[in-house]
């Protein structure tokens, strides 16, 4: 097996090259995605490589561009449109939600919007406020539209290719944390499905149910609980609509308890909605109630002392599971 070492940003940058070599009919479109090469540097080299036809930047406007890509796939095309940052798609949302995720049903059927959506989310890096919060979560309150979230290289390199075949828009939510993050890529690695979860460690005790940025605190805290001779099982969701139910309570009826781990606020969460649905199809599996490690209901602070208290860390998660696993009748 040959293998290179990449980081997460290349993986993705290889995931888009091959995207844009093997169909004429896929182009790039976005803020600084040409001549800045992006703003996480995952297109560095594309406006040289293909042209400004098939790498397009485009006005701050995410209303605009969100709206051409739609049109764009409408009139056949297959468009990738990034959206800088998570917190700058509220701007698109009357298009995404109204429009993109809409037509196929208004339409009968006639219509498709084979559109991706890919934009940076999260904290962790000091860019305050408006530049680091996980809105996935409320993307996958839609119908319509479907929402993945890669974590690892080999889904770095292979959703890209699963989303753009697809019929339906797909929102893709790279973490930002996680563009440095550097391992190695098998060279054949190919497509990956862009719905169903992933067990990332196999345990007995407890399933730590997470995604995107969140998941590799989780794996040391499993790791950190091992130690404690606590095994915890870790599920990466990976696609956030449709959710995987069937892996999720697998899991959850081997362990018999679950913590799940968040960025998002907790109010209202995509944690939330887990925990419903384990009330609901795995009530008398539990041995203890479900435990939810989310942020701080407060917008992410600039100061990194405060940026780290408000967002899970892996103390908390570990706490969360030896709370879980001492509780249990």
């Amino acid at each position: 097996m040959s293998t290179r070492r990449v980081t997460y940003r290349q993986a993705l940058h290889l995931a888009m090259e091959e995207a844009l070599k093997r169909d004429p009919r896929v182009f790039l479109m976005g803020e600084d995605v040409g001549r800045y090469g992006g703003a996480y540097a995952v297109s560095k080299g594309f406006l040289e490589e293909f042209g400004p036809e098939r790498i397009r930047d485009t006005p701050l406007s995410e209303s605009t561009f969100v709206g051409a890509g739609i049109g764009a796939a409408l009139g056949g095309m297959r468009p990738i449109v990034e959206v800088m940052t998570v917190n700058f798609v509220l701007l698109a949302l009357d298009q995404i939600i109204n429009t993109a995720a809409t037509l196929r049903h208004m339409s009968g059927g006639q219509f498709s919007v084979p559109l991706v959506i890919t934009m940076a989310t999260g904290a962790g890096r000091q860019l305050a406020a408006q530049h680091s919060h996980s809105l996935e979560g409320w993307l996958a309150h839609v119908p319509g539209i479907k929402i993945v979230a890669p974590a690892t290289l080999e889904d770095a390199r292979g959703m890209l290719w699963s989303a753009l075949e697809d019929p339906d828009p797909v929102l893709l939510f790279e973490h930002a944390t996680l563009y440095n993050m550097e391992g190695d890529l098998d060279d054949a690695a190919g497509a990956v499905p862009i719905s169903g979860a992933a067990v990332r460690r196999e345990g007995s005790d407890v399933s730590l149910i997470t995604y995107g940025g969140t998941l590799f605190k989780t794996i040391a805290a499993a790791d950190a609980l091992a130690q404690e001779h606590i095994s915890a099982e870790v599920i990466d969701l990976r696609a956030l609509r449709p959710l995987d139910d069937a892996s999720v309570l697998a899991s959850v009826r081997k362990t018999h308890r679950a913590v799940i781990v968040d960025e998002g606020w907790r109010s209202g969460s995509l944690a939330a909605e887990i925990a419903a649905r384990l009330a609901e199809q795995a009530f008398y599996e539990l041995d203890a109630p479900v435990e939810r490690v989310c942020s701080a209901e407060v917008p992410i602070p600039y100061a990194k002392h405060l940026e780290d208290a408000a967002i899970p860390q892996t103390p908390q998660i570990v706490a969360a599971a030896r709370h879980v696993v001492g509780s249990h009748v």
